[in-house]
Parts: C-alpha cells; structure tokens; sequence
C-alpha cells in the first residue's frame, strides 16, 4: 500500500474511531507526553487564567536544549482528575493529536507507535488497520 493509500484509509479508521472514544475522559496523553508550545498558544491561556503572557511563560514554560518552548511539567499542569482544565483553549499540540488526520503516516510510524499502549484511538487505529491490511 502506497503512502496516499495508506493515509486514506487511516483517515477513514481514525474518522469513525475517534467518534466512539472521548478523549475528555482519559488523560493518558495528558500524562505522558511533553507538549511543544507555540507563540499562539499563549495568549488565549493566559487571558483564560487573567495574567500576561510573561508571566504564564514564566510560570509554565520552558525552552528546550533545541529552542522549542514546552510545557515546564509532565504530567501536564492543566490536568485534573484525568480531564483538561483548560480544554477550550489547550494548547494546539493537544488539540492535533494524536495527528491521525495529518498525512504522510509513514513518517510518522514511529512518533505514533510510541503511543499505541497510552492512547485508546492510536490503539483502535492500529489494530484496525492491521486487519484492513491483512497484516500478520
């Protein structure tokens, strides 16, 4: 299966997949992954805890050895009983994964198999696509 095939057929399995688990009621990516933060993402979280965006980098943001400003926790700060405190405003990174809807899953294969055993979705995704595939 070429890579546009492939990644048609695991847009149609993460479509009807993601339907069926919600997300608000698990928390393992929450708790696992460390979140890149983008410029854009800071705003609207600081006006959502009414501070300035220096102090929400101040208190939640770090840079990385590469320059890449991450969440300063793992879990993540904004988790509260496996549900997002933040969710209308997460951060742009939780709000893409787990990227099944992106293309090129081939050179994401890797990236995404790290979470097979965390993430409900990716599980479904892969178990499924397996079957599809006639993997054995």
């Amino acid at each position: 299966m070429d890579g546009t095939e492939l990644d048609k057929k695991v847009f149609e399995l993460n479509s009807v997949i993601s339907q069926k688990v919600d997300c608000t009621m698990c928390g393992a990516c929450c708790r696992s992954l460390m979140i890149n933060v983008f410029e854009d993402d800071i705003k609207p979280i600081a006006d959502h805890f009414e501070i300035s965006r220096d102090q929400f980098q101040e208190k939640f943001i770090e840079t990385s050895s590469q320059g890449q400003m991450i969440l300063n926790t793992i879990p993540c700060t904004f988790l509260s009983e496996d549900k997002c405190t933040i969710y209308n405003e997460r951060f742009s990174e939780c709000r893409e994964f787990p990227h099944l809807h992106k293309q090129n899953f081939k050179g994401r294969l890797f990236a995404t198999l790290v979470h097979y055993a965390t993430c409900p979705i990716i599980f479904n995704v892969i178990e499924d696509l397996k079957i599809e595939t006639g993997y054995k």
